[in-house]
């Protein structure tokens, strides 16, 4: 192998795939990456075995061929070399980099000793936009669960329908739901529980308007462009039906700036407790009153004028789980529906235009 590439293009590839670089692993080839050429461009592949990235930049390619090379210090040097053309040239197991007047040697591993890439039917998948798929990552994924206790809550539920697709997540004591439009390229349709690690990578990579084509292989799901990949395995299980949690009779009604309200919910989270994150509000017409008691700390209380429909309600919740909601709705107002004060709250978008609810369950009230 034998290629001449800018160094810009190399760095851009090689932070690409980094993020699937394990940072200690058993298995020496997992801590390079695989370099193979192709035609005028590169590819450049990481995985861990959980999540593979794959990239294509172009490369002035003079020789074939394909080798791995230690990942993390070809980034590190890549960062490090005078803006120039990089040669790279393979000779038996080491990749030979040369830059100006600079000239390094890495001990790499075989190409074979590369573990292939989970293999994908992306002709009977879905188009999915690459829009649509961030906004449904970034006001989703942060709902998962950590605990392992309950391992299917550590992923996000994804369901590809004919024409709109859902994502879900949830960790028992808070939720989030949206629903977009979709076009499935054969009018299939498809459930999954994706790890929020690969889910990551997808947004970070995948920051066009364009389209990408998802398929599934196995316990694999892979997201594929024209020059960037990510496979990841699924977390294998029945999701919890989410919908028997989320109240469909909430009456009480209060609309407020979503601003106005995480600022204020902030304040309060200060002086509350650590381990209960524990705030108590208490709405009535047009006002909510918020207040915290930590015996060991001191107590504080904020007020907020809103839009309150209902009889007057005390509840109280974690402050972590709600700032984590009202981070990820909208700008501009919130509904937010009660029913009692040991009922789960639903919060949505004020203005509707969005197919986006999220719910936390109350704490229980003390005086």
């Amino acid at each position: 192998m034998r290629l001449t590439i800018t160094r810009q293009n190399l760095q851009r590839g090689l932070a690409a795939v980094s993020a699937s670089i394990p940072s200690k692993t058993t298995l020496p080839v997992l801590s390079n990456v695989l370099i193979e050429t192709q035609e005028d461009s590169i590819w450049i592949a990481g995985t861990d075995l959980d999540v593979s990235i794959r990239v294509r930049v172009p490369a002035e390619v003079v020789q074939a061929g394909a080798i791995t090379a230690p990942g993390r210090k070809l980034l590190e040097l890549t960062r490090e070399l005078p803006d120039q053309p990089v040669d790279l040239q393979a000779r038996g197991h080491q990749l030979e980099i040369g830059c100006g007047h600079s000239r390094f040697k890495l001990n790499g591993l075989p190409s074979e000793e590369f573990p292939n890439l989970p293999a994908m039917d992306f002709e009977q998948g879905w188009g999915v936009s690459e829009r649509s798929l961030r906004q449904l990552i970034r006001s989703t994924a942060f709902a998962v669960s950590n605990e392992e206790s309950r391992p299917i809550l550590n992923g996000v539920y994804w369901a590809l329908g004919d024409t709109t697709m859902t994502m879900v997540a949830t960790n028992g004591h808070r939720l989030a739901k949206m629903e977009v439009g979709a076009a499935a390229a054969h009018g299939s349709s498809g459930e999954f529980i994706v790890p929020p690690a690969a889910l990551a990578q997808v947004e970070r990579l995948f920051d066009g308007d364009g389209e990408l084509a998802v398929g599934k292989g196995g316990n694999h799901l892979g997201f594929r462009s024209d020059n960037q990949e990510v496979y990841t395995r699924l977390i294998e299980g029945r999701y919890p039906n989410y919908e028997q949690v989320i109240p469909k009779d909430n009456d009480k009604i209060a609309r407020v700036d979503r601003d106005a309200l995480e600022a204020s919910v902030r304040r309060m989270a200060v002086v509350a407790s650590d381990q209960t994150r524990r705030i108590k509000l208490s709405f009535e017409s047009n006002r909510v009153h918020m207040d915290v008691m930590t015996p060991d700390l001191g107590e504080a209380h904020d007020e907020l004028e809103l839009d309150y429909e209902g009889e007057s309600l005390q509840i109280a919740f974690n402050a972590n789980y709600v700032l984590e909601v009202l981070r990820n709705m909208p700008e501009g107002d919130v509904k937010l529906a009660f029913r009692t004060a040991e009922r789960a709250v639903t919060v949505e978008p004020g203005d509707g235009d969005l197919d986006y609810l999220c719910l936390v369950m109350p704490l229980r009230l003390v005086d």
